[in-house]
Formats: structure tokens, sequence, C-alpha cells
């Protein structure tokens, strides 16, 4: 299965910035979404941002023009640029890709995978 590691997040101060990156191991065809996730202690994980094949992008009210999805299929990374950063999006955030992986054979076949997490606090 493919994996996904995160990096990128930390502490960072009210108004700052931080790039959050997430990159899928293996031998990928294609991409059919990604998106980024979080999730607070006590609350339900939400959706923050999504891409799909086509470039279409979704974003949570709450982080519109502030947040960006992006990505490199050549180095098969995601990335979520975080700016204007406020205390309210202290979370885990959680990288997710669809997509087609080739497996034994080099015949096809798809994956949805998930990434270990990785932690953004923003505080003074």
């Amino acid at each position: 299965q493919v994996q996904l590691v995160e990096s990128g997040g930390g502490l960072v101060q009210p108004g700052g910035s931080l790039r959050l990156s997430c990159a899928a191991s293996g031998i990928i065809f294609s991409y059919n979404a990604m998106g980024w996730y979080r999730q607070a202690p006590g609350k339900q994980r939400e959706l923050v941002a999504a891409l799909t094949s086509g470039g279409i992008t979704n974003y949570a009210d709450s982080v519109k023009c502030r947040f960006t999805i992006s990505r490199e299929d050549d180095v098969n990374t995601v990335y979520l640029q975080m700016n204007n950063l406020k205390p309210e999006v202290t979370a885990v955030y959680y990288c997710h890709i669809v997509g087609v992986q080739r497996i034994r054979g080099g015949t096809a076949a798809d994956f949805d995978s998930w990434g270990q997490g990785t932690q953004v606090t923003v505080s003074t």
C-alpha cells in the first residue's frame, strides 16, 4: 500500500505561516484526489482543503483565502500552504490521497492512503 509521510508542522505565532508537505511512497500511476484534514482533541476530523485530478480545489470556509493546496506529481508530494495563522487552526493535520499505484507484475491498483498526522500549533 502507498504510504504517506507528512512534515512541516510545528509551533508558530499568530499571523505566521507554515507549509505542510505530504510525500507518497511507491510508484504512482495517477492521482484521483488528495486533501488535508485536521482533528483537534475532542473534535471531529474535518476537511480543510481538497484537490482533484482535474485541478478543482475545495476549501473549508474558515481557511479560504489563507490556505492553499497544491501538488508536484514528479516528486509525489502534496502541500498545504497556511498563511495568517490563527490559534483556532491548532490541530493534527492529516494528508489523504486516492489514486492508482503499480503493484506486482506491473499492473495497476487503486489505493487510498492516510498520513500519520503532523501537529500544527498556533500560540504566542
